[in-house]
């Protein structure tokens, strides 16, 4: 299959090549692609493309559908480079909010104004029962299409992503949940004996994840030295759990832990090993998991959010997500004047800029202990 090259500017080539006869018309079919970079990039470009010819997989992109595009997407492109749960969540997005409205568009005549018209239509009616979305989950939809389409430019179907001069709606701000002290110690003594206080009380000693310390085995806990090691998590999809590894690479951490929660675990882990003998499964094995479901293995992260609510529902407390917990550790360390840089290993993130995100709020209160500070040193500078 012939093909061949033709320069149109400093780094942009049109790309030519021969499909070969029609068998209806039995005339020849010639295709043009425009292409930007290298000449040896628009070469491999073009090898690709008269590859995919040979091999019956070619689809002309002038008559491509966004939908037809987006079941490429998701079948060669986020089965690949992301976790199944955010593949799941991916193609669900897609196929509620997108597909309804836009699959028949050809790709190459998407514009920013039919995105700019779907996030509005969204908006006033996309929800269930005709409701409208809220800004925050069409933000989610602009995410998913904008990642979308920065492939289909990499692949050379269209010249600009359509939804990069879009502005989704803004999204109101909403505070973190945070439990107060005394709901804290209502917590704790409410849930003393029930079988998710050991998990309740690692998530507000260490601000883990909820999939992070079902992912916990006794191999990660030293509690001589009183440290848990966090190398994965659990991800749950609606077919399967599975362990995964963490986001950024301060995912793997090494967290401290108080005297109080090392108790709390050394009873635990007596609890654990007197069930398997009573059982006749013999010694708890170094690669037992700290909080297992029914059947040993992995749990399922959202049983332990259900019995969470029942807990808290039962105490009369506020009702509450199990984050919340995370949000309470993170709030007491800014309290107590951690510096940013702590928290963020301590948490996870993968930098300072997310924990600000998250809790910028909360440093607040320490503007007028600078200016203290400050004048401190203006007195000490001007006595010397």
């Amino acid at each position: 299959m012939k093909g061949h090259i033709r320069r149109r500017g400093t780094r942009s080539w049109e790309l030519k090549f021969d499909l070969g006869t029609d068998p209806l018309t039995g005339r020849r079919r010639i295709r043009y692609h425009s292409f930007k970079g290298t000449k040896r990039d628009a070469e491999t470009e073009l090898a690709r493309l008269t590859t995919a010819a040979v091999d019956g997989n070619y689809v002309d992109p002038s008559k491509l559908t966004l939908g037809e595009y987006l079941d490429r997407w998701e079948r060669d492109w986020a089965a690949v480079n992301v976790s199944p749960r955010s593949r799941e969540g991916y193609s669900a997005i897609l196929r509620l909010r997108v597909r309804p409205y836009l699959t028949n568009v050809r790709l190459q005549k998407l514009r920013p104004v039919n995105l700019a018209e779907l996030y509005a239509k969204l908006l006033r009616e996309g929800g269930q029962r005709g409701r409208g979305l809220s800004a925050r989950s069409v933000g989610h939809v602009h995410k998913v299409l904008h990642k979308a389409l920065v492939v289909a430019v990499e692949w050379s179907l269209i010249n600009q992503n359509p939804a990069e001069p879009v502005k989704p709606p803004p999204a109101a701000s909403t505070e973190v949940e945070i439990l107060t002290e005394d709901q804290v110690s209502a917590v704790l003594k409410g849930m003393s004996g029930r079988s998710i206080y050991p998990i309740v009380g690692v998530a507000l000693a260490t601000g883990m994840r909820r999939s992070e310390i079902l992912a916990l085995t006794w191999a990660d806990v030293d509690l001589e030295a009183a440290k848990i090691r966090v190398e994965h998590a659990v991800e749950q999809t609606k077919g399967s759990l599975r362990l995964k590894g963490p986001k950024t690479r301060h995912g793997r951490r090494v967290i401290a832990l108080p005297t109080s929660v090392v108790t709390i675990l050394r009873a635990h882990r007596v609890d654990q090993q007197t069930f398997r003998l009573r059982l006749g499964m013999g010694k708890l094995p170094t690669n037992a998991l700290l909080f297992p479901g029914d059947s040993g293995g992995l749990r399922r992260p959202d049983g332990v959010s259900l019995l969470w609510r029942r807990a808290i529902s039962s105490l009369g407390l506020p009702r509450v997500s199990f984050h919340a917990l995370r949000h309470t550790h993170a709030s007491q360390l800014i309290a107590s004047g951690m510096d940013i840089l702590t928290i963020s290993r301590r948490l996870g993130h993968g930098s300072p800029a997310i924990t600000l995100g998250v809790y910028g709020h909360l440093f607040a209160n320490t503007d007028d202990r600078a200016a203290l500070i400050i004048d401190a040193a203006f007195v000490r500078a001007t006595t010397d």
